[in-house]
Order: structure tokens, then C-alpha cells, then sequence
């Protein structure tokens, strides 16, 4: 059965990145834009959701990766690689630090560039243009973070910090 890409129903997600973890957020976020969550999902198709993700500039990284994690960009001229630490980068610019670890875990085509990446609206505080479209949705749940205790297991129990 075929199923034509112009007929599919795109939903609207929102995430709050609020004391989450960078690259476990990510992770929640890059299927959402995939489609890998439907059953109609064709990797060669256009046939993910609309993601808005708010309070970017709140997230938080694991281990010393604040210090020690380096962005690389490159300003096309001779010798221009520059870099700049993570927390020097989520001060500056919060909503690129997500979006890189984003767009990191989605496959490099033509998908990616031309319509995935134009579906993820990263915020850096709690407002956003898309009330109309998200209304009064509730953010998905938080994504669990693992105790180092040894009983935690995804699933099987949830996850509450006091």
C-alpha cells in the first residue's frame, strides 16, 4: 500500500528542555521529526511532525562537558576554524547548542536539509509564535535519566527528582 507523502498529517509536539539533558532530549526529538513513530513511516518519505522545543537555554549537560565540549564552525577564510566551549555557547546562542545535538542524530540528505530542519523550532524561554498550532498541549514528559543505584530500568519505573 502506498502511501503518498502530500496526504500526510503532521502533528505539533512540544517539548520543554527544562533541567533536561542534551543529548537525551535529542534523542526524544530527532524520531518526532523523522516520523519513525508512526506506522506509516518510510525512510525514503517526507513524513515527520512539527517539534516546538522551549526554555532551550535551561538544559544541562552531564560530567564536565560544560568546560571541556567544543563547537567547531568555520568562517571560510584561511585559517578561520574557530571554537567556543559549551558553556560559552549555551550562554551566547542556547538554541544552537540543541539544535546541533538535533540535527547531529538525523541522516544527512535531502529529507534533513529541505524539510526535517524546517520543522524544529527550538525557543530560548518559555514564549513561542505557535500557541495557535499547539494550543493548549501539554510538553511531553520528561525524558528519564538513570540512577546510578542500579535499579532504575526505562520502562519499569519513572523517574522523579526530589
Amino acid at each position: 500500500m502506498s502511501f503518498p507523502g502530500a496526504v500526510a498529517q503532521r502533528a505539533w509536539h512540544l517539548i520543554d528542555a527544562k533541567n533536561q539533558v542534551v543529548g537525551r532530549l535529542a534523542t526524544q526529538i530527532a524520531p518526532l521529526l523523522k516520523g519513525k513513530h508512526k506506522p506509516t513511516f518510510r525512510p525514503n518519505a517526507d513524513c515527520g511532525d512539527n517539534v516546538v522545543v522551549i526554555n532551550a537555554e535551561k538544559v544541562k549537560f552531564t560530567g564536565k562537558k560544560l568546560q571541556q565540549k567544543l563547537y567547531y564552525w568555520h568562517t571560510n577564510y584561511p585559517g578561520g576554524l574557530r571554537s567556543r566551549k559549551a558553556g560559552d555557547q549555551l550562554a551566547r546562542q542556547p538554541t544552537k547548542v540543541l539544535r546541533s545535538a538535533v540535527l547531529g542524530m538525523l541522516t544527512r540528505n535531502k529529507l534533513r536539509h529541505g524539510y526535517m530542519e524546517k520543522r524544529l523550532h527550538i525557543y530560548p524561554g518559555e514564549a513561542h509564535p505557535h500557541t495557535a498550532e499547539v494550543g493548549d498541549l501539554k510538553p511531553l514528559p520528561r525524558v528519564p535519566y538513570p540512577s546510578r543505584k542500579g535499579d532504575f530500568h526505562f520502562g519499569l519505573k519513572t523517574f522523579d527528582k526530589k
